[in-house]
C-alpha cells in the first residue's frame, strides 16, 4: 500500500510500474535529485496535485 508520507524514491524502487501514473499527474522530473527525497505529499503540494487523489489512484492500480 502506497501511503503519502512515502518517499518518490522508496515508492520507485517498489513499483516501478508506477512512474507513468506519476508522470501522467504532472510529476516529470522524476529522475532528479529532489524528487528521491520528497514524500508523495510534498511533491504533490509542489505540483499542485491532490495527493489523497493520487494515491487512491495508485492503491487502486496495485490492488491494494
Amino acid at each position: 500500500m502506497i501511503t503519502k508520507d512515502m518517499t518518490i524514491q522508496s515508492i520507485l524502487e517498489h513499483h516501478e510500474d508506477i512512474a507513468p501514473i506519476l508522470m501522467a499527474s504532472g510529476m516529470h522530473c522524476l529522475g532528479c535529485a529532489m524528487a528521491h527525497g520528497e514524500t508523495l505529499e510534498q511533491a504533490c503540494a509542489v505540483h499542485g496535485i491532490d495527493v489523497d487523489a493520487l494515491v487512491q489512484q495508485i492503491n487502486d492500480v496495485l490492488g491494494e
